[in-house]
């Protein structure tokens, strides 16, 4: 599971406490209480458990669309983040709009501390221009090497300065610090993010098209490896994972992602991050053109990768979202998998337990 591309590190530094937008010098130092809290099924609630030390040690809040905040170790990464409400536009290609058809749990200015972005690609349901404006030019940014070009060239001062780009299989690792309290006991927090294969378009004569035009962006799903070392250098032979999550990101169901199960066979996925909606545009030639795992889809990504327990996310936000998440429900009952899906409404949370063999 080794790219050919050395490992780069960034070390993040929560104790700096710097806002994550340019327009909100004081931001809440936490953030809002969730709605629910699910927990991983291994994982106790800290009502239930007979040892705080055994209840969930992190956590991942739905905001909305495939926007999350996950908590770990003093570190919280922001995923994909659209911050629009109800009734705002978005561009999504030549001649394809889309309007939103719900709010964000939160807004953006909001957001307490973010110690990093994780952005599976530059579409506008996933990166708005809001977002664009306000975020920190120097917040890490952990994305696409189109996306990268998108945040960094012809933008002169205004520029994003901290962005890392990822290909497929390549590697970045986040090092949070050691605090010396809780769950961290003397242990270095990491997590090694691996690009995963994803694609907007179908293989075969669409995806060729595309990749002339460049009408729909190139697009990553996300390995996020959450565990420990006892070294903050750039080494990482000692890294013990504790915690395993699969982001799909909007990808369809192509033959790429079956080398997925096959790289971590012996390791096992914790739980995935399913994108979904049915996101169907106009096409070339064509009436409409899915670019975004439907219900039938996630199912069958569901079988193939084999998670403990699967999120959807991604669903009901716009409007060229196709395929309801109440599709998805039913597809999951009649594959029999009803006891591995946890559904969040937005500002929902899941709790687990990053693991510490």
């Amino acid at each position: 599971m080794t790219s050919s591309t050395p490992t780069k590190c960034i070390h993040l530094t929560p104790s700096l406490a710097l806002p994550p937008t340019r327009s909100t010098p004081r931001p809440p130092s936490s953030l809002p209480a969730a709605k629910h809290t699910h927990h991983h099924p291994s994982t106790p609630s800290p009502s239930n458990a007979s040892d705080p030390s055994d209840s969930s040690n992190a956590s991942l809040l739905f905001i909305g669309t495939a926007t999350t905040i996950l908590s770990w170790a003093n570190l919280r990464i922001l995923t994909d983040p659209n911050f629009l409400h109800a009734g705002s536009h978005i561009h999504l290609g030549p001649g394809v709009t889309s309007t939103r058809l719900t709010n964000p749990a939160i807004s953006l200015h909001e957001l307490p501390r973010i110690d990093a972005v994780l952005l599976s690609h530059y579409h506008a349901d996933h990166f708005d221009e809001g977002v664009e404006n306000e975020l920190r030019r120097d917040l890490p940014i952990i994305t696409t090497p189109h996306a990268k070009e998108c945040l960094t060239e012809g933008k002169g001062s205004d520029a994003f300065t901290a962005v890392t780009a990822v290909d497929v299989w390549e590697r970045v690792v986040l090092v949070g610090e050691e605090t010396g309290e809780g769950d961290i006991r003397g242990g270095i927090p990491r997590i090694r993010v691996t690009a995963m294969p994803g694609k907007h378009v179908p293989p075969g004569p669409l995806s060729i098209a595309n990749d002339l035009l460049g009408a729909v962006p190139p697009t990553n799903g996300w390995l996020l490896e959450l565990g420990y070392s006892s070294v903050r250098d750039d080494e990482d032979a000692d890294f013990t994972v504790g915690y395993r999550i699969y982001i799909s990101g909007d990808t369809l169901l192509i033959p790429e992602l079956a080398s997925i199960p096959q790289r971590y066979a012996d390791q096992g996925i914790d739980l995935i991050l399913i994108h979904l909606g049915g996101t169907t545009i106009p096409g070339p030639k064509l009436p409409l053109l899915m670019v975004t795992m439907d219900a039938v889809q996630g199912v069958k990504l569901m079988q193939l990768v084999n998670p403990d327990v699967t999120i959807p996310i991604h669903y009901d936000d716009y409007d060229v979202f196709l395929s309801p998440l109440e599709d998805f429900r039913k597809a999951v009952e009649e594959a029999g998998l009803g006891e591995k899906v946890v559904y969040l409404d937005r500002k929902g949370e899941f709790g687990f337990t990053v693991r510490r063999e």
